[in-house]
């Protein structure tokens, strides 16, 4: 997928508004935040807020292309919870923005559960 994304950007992009691609694949991990372990996770999210959010962050100045990917339902330790790309001018155009969709991802738009051994 995530190969896939990089070169439909790079084929589709006007090569002046290119300069950075940021790419983010997030996994389950065995360990909690606090440290305890975790077997699994269940996880869901809004596609209708997830929507909103790409498309109010690809009119930022400089950014030239966003692509979200979520799993959903039951994961396992090592499974992938999420991909997400953001693609731009520059550095200080899409790091920012690349901050703030995965933040909002995390708190507003996913709802997961992880499942204690």
């Amino acid at each position: 997928m995530i190969d896939e994304w990089l070169k439909e950007i790079k084929k589709t992009s006007d090569p002046e508004s290119l300069g950075m691609i940021l790419v983010h694949n997030g996994v389950v991990r065995g360990t909690a935040k606090d440290g305890k372990p975790v077997k699994a996770m269940q996880l869901s999210y809004n596609q209708d807020d997830l929507d909103k959010c790409v498309s109010r962050l690809e009119k930022r100045e400089g950014i030239t292309a966003i692509r979200v990917w979520i799993n959903h339902g039951a994961l396992n330790i090592g499974d992938d919870i999420m991909c997400v790309l953001v693609a731009g001018r520059f550095r200080t155009d899409v790091l920012p923005v690349f901050q703030e969709l995965i933040a909002t991802i995390k708190g507003e738009i996913v709802d997961e559960k992880e499942i204690a051994d």
